[in-house]
């Protein structure tokens, strides 16, 4: 059995991990780009930039298996998949580390240590704890390598990759793989002054390039890499020259993979995100240019995003960022290279992440976590040391972590936990539901609507009828061009628009001079004539966001004549004030027992939708009416405040 254990611990703490992830996995779309990205999986589209080729054919080929199980579900599987195989090999390499303690010391320090041992009298014991000093005993090294993997695989940033569709989960994995090569490669005895083609060093840019094949946050394991590099094989021709041996490899794996963009636009996709079938359009694509405005923009930005990591990091780790103390300071005296190696990870990834002003930056501080989850296991290692005297040394020392893992996962696991959140496919579902046969429905809630609309639509075949337009992403000419092949209807009757619009976006997505004051008549333009060209075709409806703000700003504007009406969820284009009738709120949108903001969000736009159409209601004497929408708000939307006026319609 002991045997077993050993052979199979980090496989077997990954399957642990696992299990317990599968008791927080979410049942179906959850909120910002789960929709998207299962979409693409499912379909084979191209995703936002910077396109993610490798997640997307793994996702596919996962997303073929006959495992009789919901396909949202399936692909929320996969990212289980993902971070268990993560914490797996973050087990191995711990352990690879604790194994390899010595090679981490400074040659100078070992030297200092030996000279130390000779200038002692000659003594067995004394000489015992000279060489010692950086020989860990084997269960040690089991217990500190797999209570590591474990902590990091319940922080909680980590733990939510885990639970529904998001690129983070195979980067977390290949994060990990390309550290356990690097690693291995660092500590391969080799001839620094021999140049070999086939060598350790050729799988770390392999994995390193799998890595930016999904994520560019690949680029923040270069400096901490660079480090073990050169402090290896210093600088000279030779390191050079096996630098570039290791681009032979790089490059052709990053060409191959990122070839799937303008293979697969070419044979236009349901999602087609950039329509990258030229060069140019590649580059900017992979490389995230439209999202280069939220990068370095100011340092009042980074400022609030560092204090929001800082504010935290605490709940990461909870009783366990003791733990992690301990071992930044004893992974400083037992194996000074691995903690510049750790700590540069640390820094270069924090100090790079901070400077990007977006909203959802947790999962970008992963690689953070995973160099914290590091010195954690040193921090096991100095406890169990610090224990030794006690009466059942590792019973105690084994317990205590035990019981501050139990503490993480139990405060963390109500905040990662989404088995029950049905809530987004509900409100998407009931929002197209509420849309008659053939209309058009104009949003730009991507975080709720729009992205799981995608799935709901093009994957589930769930009212694909409904043309869903996102009035953001009409700024950007690739959009138009899904459209047409999705919808080829949509602008037929205003080509002209659509035509001066995609001439005078053309510089500027090409960073180019361009007219800022025409574009944006021209975009104007088109979102008015959207509407007048398609309302005779079917209803035109209008999200509430879209009516609070660019509405109230005149920034949007129907064409004339026309005018609102509140229904259930939307607004409804009409023509004329006379009274338009909606169906009774015979809907149902599930709540976790947990609540996000997001989750807030979704209630009080319904709770403020239906309030709206129960004061429409009251315009026209139809109290009655009125009546059946506030009760349901005041039945199914509790938290929502009920606007003066509308909470006296109960007692009439």
């Amino acid at each position: 059995m002991l045997k077993f254990i050993k052979k199979f611990y980090s496989f077997l703490t990954g399957l642990f991990v696992f299990v317990f992830y599968l008791f927080t996995l979410a049942p179906s779309v959850v909120e910002i780009d789960t929709g998207e990205l299962a979409t693409v999986q499912a379909k084979l589209g191209i995703a936002h930039p910077t396109g993610y080729p490798l997640f997307t054919l793994l996702g596919h080929l996962f997303y073929l298996m006959p495992l009789h199980l919901r396909k949202i579900y399936q692909l929320n599987l996969l990212t289980a998949v993902w971070c268990s195989l993560a914490v797996m090999v973050f087990v191995y390499t711990a352990k690879l580390v604790l194994d390899n303690v010595k090679e981490f010391v400074p040659k100078k320090l070992l030297i200092q240590g030996k000279q130390r041992t000779k200038n002692k009298k000659p003594s067995g014991r004394v000489t015992k704890v000279e060489t010692s000093k950086y020989e860990i005993p084997e269960i040690k090294k089991y217990l500190s390598a797999v209570f590591g993997g474990l902590i990091l695989g319940f922080s909680k940033t980590f733990w939510i990759q885990g639970t529904s569709v998001e690129v983070y989960s195979l980067q977390l994995f290949l994060f990990n793989l390309i550290i356990l090569f690097l690693l291995k490669a660092y500590l391969r005895k080799d001839n620094p002054a021999e140049l070999k083609f086939f060598n350790p060093w050729m799988l770390f840019a392999l994995f390193l390039a799998l890595g930016f094949s999904n994520h560019m946050t690949t680029i923040f394991l270069i400096p901490a890499a660079a480090y073990l590099y050169f402090e290896k094989y210093k600088f000279n021709k030779i390191s050079y020259q096996r630098i570039g041996l290791m681009f032979i490899v790089f490059i052709p794996t990053l060409i191959l993979f990122y070839s799937y963009l303008p293979i697969r636009t070419v044979q236009n996709p349901i999602l087609n995100w950039s329509n990258p079938d030229t060069l140019a359009k590649i580059l900017r694509h992979v490389e995230g240019n439209q999202y280069h405005v939220w990068l370095f923009s100011s340092m009042a930005a980074a400022e609030k995003q560092f204090l929001y990591f800082i504010n935290n990091l605490p709940s990461e780790y909870l009783v366990n960022s003791f733990i992690c103390i301990v071992g930044l300071i004893t992974s400083f005296f037992t194996a000074r290279k691995f903690f510049i190696f750790a700590g540069i990870l640390f820094l270069f990834t924090v100090s790079y992440a901070i400077n990007y002003d977006i909203h959802d930056i947790d999962s970008y501080f992963l690689l953070a976590y995973i160099a914290l989850a590091f010195f954690i296991v040193f921090g096991i290692v100095q406890i169990l040391t610090l224990l030794k005297h006690a009466k059942h040394p590792y019973i105690t020392s084994v317990s205590l972590i035990a019981v501050f893992l139990i503490l993480q996962i139990y405060f963390n696991f109500a905040e990662v936990n989404q088995s029950d959140v049905f809530t987004f496919e509900d409100y998407t579902k009931n929002i197209l539901n509420s849309c008659s046969k053939n209309s058009v429905l104009f949003s730009y809630e991507w975080d709720y609507l729009v992205a799981s609309s995608y799935y709901f639509q093009y994957v589930e075949n769930f009212r694909p009828d409904v043309t869903v337009v996102d009035k953001e992403l009409l700024r950007r000419s690739w959009y138009y061009h899904q459209l047409d092949n999705n919808h080829p209807k949509l602008f037929s009757g205003m080509r002209t628009d659509v035509n001066n619009f995609l001439t005078a976006v053309a510089p500027f997505e090409s960073n180019d001079k361009f007219d800022p004051n025409l574009l944006e008549v021209y975009y104007r333009k088109i979102l008015t004539d959207l509407v007048g060209t398609n309302i005779n075709n079917g209803d035109f409806y209008i999200a509430p966001e879209l009516f609070e703000n660019e509405m109230q700003k005149g920034e949007f504007t129907l064409p004339s004549g026309y005018t609102l009406v509140p229904g259930l969820f939307l607004f409804k284009v009409v023509k004329g004030n006379n009274y338009i009738p909606a169906p009774d709120p015979n809907f149902t949108i599930r709540f976790p027992k947990e609540r996000t903001d997001y989750i807030n969000f979704i209630e009080q736009t319904v709770g403020s939708m239906l309030a709206r159409r129960a004061l429409y209601e009251m315009q026209f004497d139809k109290i009655d009416r009125a009546k059946i929408y506030t009760m349901k708000i005041k039945k199914d939307f509790p938290n929502y405040i009920l606007p003066q006026g509308l909470a006296e319609v109960l007692d009439k």
